[in-house]
């Protein structure tokens, strides 16, 4: 079992930056593939990026590419998300998620999700 709790998000300007924090429970934290999703009002909920479980890895959507880094601490049992130049589009409720699925863009792969975090994104 993995719980998982995501740092409060915040109200940025365009072309700001924020980061994210998800804390996780657990002692198998570090086995997981841990990915961040985000759900905009009236919108599916989408990829963003993910890291597999010893860090060596990275993928993400191509939306955030260049601009979104996700990386992890297993001692601290915390994932981050680093957004730099944010833009409006970017506004959503943002999720972290943990799975030991190789399919680590799908949504139904993912085991265990945190409440969101809510991030806006002002023009």
């Amino acid at each position: 079992q993995v719980q998982l709790v995501e740092s409060a998000g915040g109200l940025v300007q365009a072309g700001g930056s924020l980061r994210l924090s998800c804390a996780a429970s657990g002692r198998t934290f570090s086995s997981y593939t841990m990915g961040w999703f985000r759900q905009a009002p009236g919108k599916e909920r989408e990829f963003v990026a993910a890291i597999t479980w010893l860090g060596a890895s990275t993928y993400y959507a191509d939306s955030v590419k260049g601009r979104f880094t996700i990386s992890r601490d297993n001692g601290k049992n915390t994932v981050y998300l680093q957004m730099n130049s944010l833009k409006p589009e970017d506004t959503a409720l943002y999720f972290c998620a943990a799975t030991r699925s190789v399919s680590r863009s799908e949504i139904k792969a993912y085991d265990y999700w945190g409440q969101g975090t809510q991030v806006t994104v002002s023009s």
